[in-house]
């Protein structure tokens, strides 16, 4: 038995001492490339390839198309477009369902909504016209879209849109088929809306956000027709005002 373990130990030191390192109740493995992460190469976790742990996985929202576009919902009707737009860039760019996701109405009318109040306009143009809208959303998809265009060519022109500048907007930027069903739309208000509207005029000339959404709610109209509505009318006062003042000098002048 002695002799047998020395010609072990002399055949060990003359050949492979990976032989004598492999336990005689398991094979010999051929020298293979050693993987990076567990699992690469059929090593997996603490096997021959077990040396270099992975990097983390990046955090990722697990919500559903339904829960997205629930939460898009909850916050356009908040107005809150703050939070609207970080809920939207925090969403993950690989989304599991990212092709259902960019056809959901919630979600394109939420990045329509961010792309406006960040004056973001080709991004609200491009969104518009790339998708098939519901009539649900036309009324606002319409008001942001001509106002916009107003905003453009306010900036453009370096003065206020008089009623016949708008006319003009109008007539050179329709409004997409995608948001529009081919009825004539009117820019006049109905009588018991400019009822409800000069009544709070009355009250208050300058209303808070908070007021111009309770206003929308009362009139279906969006904050956005709300406060233009008040802007013509106090820019309207404002002009009666000044000619009622030359009236009143020019009369005064003529008497004395």
């Amino acid at each position: 038995m002695a002799l047998a373990a020395g010609s072990s130990v002399t055949a060990t030191t003359a050949g492979s001492r990976s032989s004598a390192a492999t336990p005689p109740d398991q094979p010999t493995f051929p020298l293979m490339p050693t993987p990076l992460f567990p699992g690469a190469g059929g090593g997996g976790p603490g096997g021959p390839g077990g040396l270099i742990p992975p990097p983390p996985a990046l955090p990722t929202l697990n919500f559903s198309v339904s829960q997205v576009a629930t939460v898009c919902e909850t916050l356009e009707e908040s107005g809150d477009i703050e939070r609207l737009g970080r809920f939207l860039w925090s969403l993950p760019v690989a989304h599991p369902n990212i092709g259902e996701l960019n056809k959901s109405e919630a979600v394109l009318r939420a990045r329509a909504l961010v792309a406006y109040h960040m004056g973001n306009y080709r991004e609200l143009y491009h969104i518009v016209e790339s998708h098939r809208f519901t009539k649900d959303s036309h009324g606002k998809l319409q008001a942001m879209w001509l106002e916009a265009h107003y905003l453009e060519a306010e900036k453009l022109r370096g003065r206020p849109l008089g009623p016949v500048d708008k006319y003009r907007v109008r007539k050179k930027f329709p409004l997409p088929r995608t948001i529009w069903d081919g009825e004539q739309k009117t820019h006049c208000f109905k009588e018991r809306t400019r009822s409800l509207l000069r009544e709070w005029y009355l009250q208050d000339p300058y209303p808070n956000p908070t007021k111009k959404r309770e206003l929308a709610q009362a009139t279906g109209l969006t904050p956005t027709q709300v406060g233009n509505w008040f802007k013509n009318r106090r820019q309207r006062d404002r002009a009666a005002a000044a000619k009622n003042r030359s009236v009143y000098f020019f009369l005064h002048y003529l008497i004395v």
